[in-house]
């Protein structure tokens, strides 16, 4: 456990120091500015304190995204406020809702592709291709047509958000799944044929549990695509709620600290959604007898 643990934590620390000696000339500049105007000569280690304590720093130090983190969600919880609409809680629950939604249509979107792909060649002559056509255009270009567009026709809220993470989230799975029903040899086939086994059966008990690995993992990556596609989608709408709105209002503002809360809200969020998927993943394959 030790063994596995203490590389993690290495890099960690080497991160976090890394971070607070560039937090010193990203605000260097405005605390020396600061000392000027009042007159004071700044030690080297007023300086390096002024750096790290600064309201609206260019680059917050790790702890000042700590304390907002937790001002913004236990705190509020102990005040009774949790989704107050100055809680990441509540911001992240918004943002978690589209989320879910989105990868959930993707996901079975991504699985009905893959299947019509590998049993029809019509499909996988033309399915594939616009496919991996579709994930060339930014979606940063899209997301605002998208949410004008549906909200022309009185579509709003959770919808347009859910598109646009079940747009970024389909692909991975459609990939990952036309992989694993492709994963199955020729003598696994051909055996199958020889004992006249059907079509249905052959997915069922071949083709569909030769891609269960292929799809959890694609699941992995299409659930962290799903949650940026819906932190995207709340950018163009006004700045109201969720984690991307959360940041677009900090950066209106100035407030960096706001806005690196977040996002370290926003990657705890897909870490856990993700190790969720993982434990099920590991349950799963060990039920199967893919995994001791």
């Amino acid at each position: 456990m030790i063994k596995r643990v203490l590389p993690v934590l290495t890099v960690v620390a080497a991160i976090i120091a890394l971070w607070y000696a560039a937090a010193v000339p990203m605000n260097g500049k405005w605390a020396k500015d600061q000392a000027t105007r009042a007159g004071i000569d700044l030690t080297t280690r007023a300086l390096v304190l002024d750096t790290w304590s600064q309201d609206r720093p260019r680059l917050p130090a790790p702890h000042q995204v700590v304390q907002e983190l937790w001002k913004t969600t236990g705190a509020m919880v102990l005040k009774g406020r949790a989704m107050s609409k100055r809680s990441l809680i509540f911001h992240g629950w918004i943002t978690l809702s589209a989320t879910m939604l989105g990868f959930v249509i993707g996901t079975g979107a991504g699985i009905l592709l893959a299947v019509g792909i590998v049993y029809n060649r019509a499909m996988d002559m033309s399915v594939m291709p616009w496919a991996i056509a579709s994930q060339t255009i930014p979606i940063l270009a899209i997301a605002p047509m998208i949410i004008v567009v549906l909200n022309s026709i009185g579509v709003q809220g959770l919808i347009p958000k859910a598109i646009i993470s079940a747009y970024l989230s389909f692909f991975p799975v459609v990939v990952g799944m036309v992989k694993g029903l492709r994963s199955p040899s020729r003598e696994q086939l051909d055996l199958l044929a020889t004992y006249n086994t059907p079509g249905a059966a052959g997915f069922w008990k071949l083709r569909l549990p030769s891609s269960v690995p292929y799809l959890f993992t694609a699941l992995k990556i299409g659930m962290a695509a799903s949650l940026v596609g819906a932190i995207v989608g709340e950018l163009p709408t006004g700045a109201i709620r969720g984690l991307g709105a959360r940041m677009l209002t900090g950066s209106y503002y100035g407030q960096t600290i706001q806005i690196w809360s977040a996002l370290f809200a926003a990657a705890i969020l897909a870490a856990t959604l993700v190790g969720i998927i993982g434990m099920i993943e590991r349950a799963t394959l060990k039920r199967m007898g893919m995994q001791s």
